[in-house]
């Protein structure tokens, strides 16, 4: 919490390059070191005691102009992590010209981080709640490390999410997991906080006291750690219809009189979670980011409750967008240009900054039948749309940190790198 140039509205790659020059500003300050806009650092005995290499004054990607350019280090990527483990991230991001790395740090309802409200996640120690016996805190290094070779950094969070639904990850929950604590304590009132959905677990945010829960536990991580922002993926209800039974917490707020329809119910529930977090992150640092990577389909969003017409136009949302374009412009269904255009439509309040995620995973695969075979240059040709003025984009982000150097998207990249020096 994803070749060639095809379809008559594809413009030339040549079209391209010759808009990148004229934005070429904007991508000369793309290599540019993130730089800490707030130059205090955070007080707390996970940070490093030697201050010189990260109190320098920063200028945020994209918030000044900077090109945001980002790539997403999923949980499948930090199985058993180590401080080696994160300068291989930082030094391969930053090998790629890219500047921001959204970081996992709470895949399932745990921590890659000292946390007073999840236990340890079992990427850690191996077991979930068992907390490293060199005191060792994943994101704390993370900060650090990135924030010393200028990267910017993220602390990515599944916000419902408890258990996957195939039932595989995490291997086991911790005893001090609120699931395993509100399942076995012998209160009724609160067995229905989490739901059990296919094989998997999930907060049900219908609840303040869940909402509230989620709500400590990211104000937490911006007051202790130095993170330039909190991000969300796309994962809130994980079905649109009532296989996912919240109807206990629905048929209560039908009793009390509520016309709500359960879609429309389930959005609101959503909706007021998000803004609470956003006052939050804003309430422990005002210089923080919030921002959601909601899925690339917007009428699919919608269904599951994540209000993107809303958080695109109002305030007190999230600070940006970063929707997963994740397809090919000669899509049927979901071709690159126009859903980019649609995203553009979307976000109309001018504090929200809109950024366009990539799928960098797909490139030279079978995936959409075979699509991402017919060039290496796709992902090279999309970051230069997003350049070309026909949209307000003003970054991307790779998904995910996996392919940045995998023999099948080698060329991919190579051509990236070309537009990115």
């Amino acid at each position: 919490m994803k070749k060639k140039k095809t379809g008559s509205g594809l413009r030339s790659a040549m079209f391209y390059i010759i808009v990148a020059s004229l934005t070429a500003a904007i991508a000369i300050a793309g290599s540019v070191p993130y730089i800490l806009g707030r130059t205090g650092a955070k007080s707390s005995g996970n940070q490093p005691s030697d201050r010189s290499e990260i109190s320098r004054v920063y200028v945020r990607p994209s918030v000044d102009g900077v090109e945001m350019r980002g790539v997403w280090v999923a949980y499948l990527s930090l199985d058993d992590v180590n401080k080696r483990k994160i300068d291989e991230i930082v030094a391969k991001a930053k090998e790629n010209r890219l500047n921001t790395v959204f970081l996992h740090v709470r895949p399932f309802g745990d921590a890659l981080y000292q946390s007073d409200y999840y236990p340890w996640s079992h990427l850690v120690t191996g077991t979930q709640g068992t907390a490293p016996s060199d005191g060792f805190d994943p994101l704390a290094y993370a900060v650090e490390a990135a924030h010393r070779e200028g990267i910017a950094l993220h602390a990515w969070l599944n916000p419902l999410r408890i258990m996957l639904t195939s039932g595989t990850l995490p291997p086991s929950l911790a005893g001090n997991n609120p699931y395993t604590v509100w399942r076995n304590d012998g209160n009724p009132e609160n067995d229905d906080w989490v739901i059990d959905y296919k094989k998997g677990k999930f907060y049900n945010p219908a609840y303040p006291e869940v909402r509230e829960l989620i709500v400590k536990g990211t104000k937490e991580i911006v007051e202790k750690y130095d993170v330039d922002g909190v991000h969300w993926d796309d994962y809130f209800y994980p079905a649109y219809d009532e296989s996912f039974d919240d109807s206990v917490a629905y048929n209560a707020y039908l009793g009390q009189g509520g016309k709500l329809s359960l879609s429309d119910w389930r959005t609101q529930n959503i909706n007021e979670l998000v803004r609470a977090v956003y006052s939050a992150v804003k309430e422990a640092d005002s210089s923080c980011l919030f921002g959601i990577s909601p899925a690339g389909n917007v009428d699919n969003c919608l269904r599951m409750g994540a209000d993107v017409t809303t958080w695109g136009s109002s305030r007190g949302y999230v600070d940006y967008l970063l929707p997963q374009v994740y397809w090919t412009n000669d899509n049927r269904i979901a071709p690159f240009e126009p859903v980019c255009a649609r995203w553009n439509a979307l976000v109309t309040n001018p504090d929200v900054r809109l950024y366009i995620g990539l799928a960098l995973y797909k490139a030279g695969s079978d995936d959409d039948n075979g699509k991402w075979k017919k060039a290496d240059d796709i992902i090279m040709n999309q970051v230069l749309y997003t350049r070309s003025g026909q949209t307000k984009a003003e970054g991307f982000s790779l998904y995910s940190y996996a392919y940045l150097d995998s023999d099948k998207t080698a060329e991919e990249m190579k051509n990236l790198r070309s537009v990115l020096d």
